[in-house]
């Protein structure tokens, strides 16, 4: 993670890339395993969503955690900071939905 100009542009250059804020949601609804994860974002690939959970997990905001079993367990789980950002998110998701209505209404 790296400062920016704008405290906002810091937000956004963490949180952006490829389903990052859905990863986070997902998890504030609880920890999850790599399969499941795999199995809520079918829209991208395995090797994207391992790319982004690693930058999830390098910024702080989500924990990976290996369990020792044959074969072997990962679960995801967000972190503090994870946790105390899903309210941004959450009226990110809002704004974002606000945004497609008026693309909608505009093609009709």
């Amino acid at each position: 993670m790296k400062k920016s100009y704008c405290p906002i542009d810091t937000f956004i250059n963490v949180v952006k890339g490829k389903r990052k804020g859905t990863i986070i949601l997902h998890l504030f609804q609880g920890d999850k395993r790599y399969s499941e994860l795999v199995s809520l974002l079918t829209d991208i690939s395995e090797r994207m969503l391992t790319k982004q959970l690693r930058e999830l997990e390098s910024d702080g905001l989500i924990n990976r955690t290996v369990f020792a079993e044959v074969p072997p367990r990962v679960e995801y789980s967000l972190t503090e900071l994870g946790k105390r950002i899903h309210p941004v998110l959450k009226e990110m998701y809002k704004g974002g939905a606000l945004f497609e209505e008026s693309i909608d209404d505009s093609q009709h």
